[in-house]
């Protein structure tokens, strides 16, 4: 099998750890049997650069090593009050006009973050775990004289994209006047499986 010609004024161009990791992997690199040829899954030819990470070995005469993560899940997207990655268009629609059944809801108005925060935490657990679906969560508005907002009402949506509650929801939107406004929201839960 020939080699294809090494472009010298390319070669310039990288840097010497560029070259490094290079050799390595064209060294490391054998031809499949014929029988074996095309036979890779779109996975194996295109892995998603979070699967892999770059790590230099410093006790190896290698001087890098892929690393594969596989046991990790890819990470959910981050949910807003305008994005429902994971649902329908009909299910979204929904969600923002409040058609949802509610099945539980929680109020946060004079709770301290710490307390907030373990309070909903602790709801959002429980009511995935009950199989509730949609649940609203009163963080108040907060309206201040000089123009901001509560600090609930801009932590709560945060709190809701880390985990274990992420894992938990599909999406969230602000609610209807009738239900709170802009100071509460409308929460869809994943089916629990």
């Amino acid at each position: 099998m020939k080699k294809a010609p090494i472009d010298s004024k390319k070669i310039q161009n990288k840097s010497s750890i560029d070259l490094d990791l290079w050799n390595y992997v064209a060294t490391s690199v054998k031809p499949l049997p014929k029988n074996q040829k095309n036979r890779a899954s779109e996975k194996e030819i295109w892995p998603t650069s979070q699967h892999f990470s770059l790590e230099h070995n410093q006790s190896d005469k290698t001087p890098y090593s892929l690393s594969k993560n596989l046991n990790q899940p890819a990470p959910l997207p981050e949910l807003n009050h305008n994005s429902h990655a994971g649902l329908d268009k009909s299910n979204a629609k929904k969600l923002k006009k409040g058609q949802h059944p509610i099945e539980g809801q929680i109020d946060l108005h004079g709770m301290t973050q710490k307390k907030a925060y373990t309070a909903i935490n602790s709801f959002i657990q429980n009511s995935f775990n009950a199989r509730k679906r949609c649940i609203l969560v009163i963080t108040g508005k907060g309206n201040k004289l000089d123009g901001s907002v509560g600090v609930l009402r801009l932590a709560v949506p945060r709190w809701l994209n880390e985990e274990p509650n992420r894992s938990c929801i599909l999406a969230f939107s602000y609610a209807m006047p009738k239900d709170g406004g802009e100071g509460a929201l409308y929460i869809l839960l994943k089916k629990k499986r």
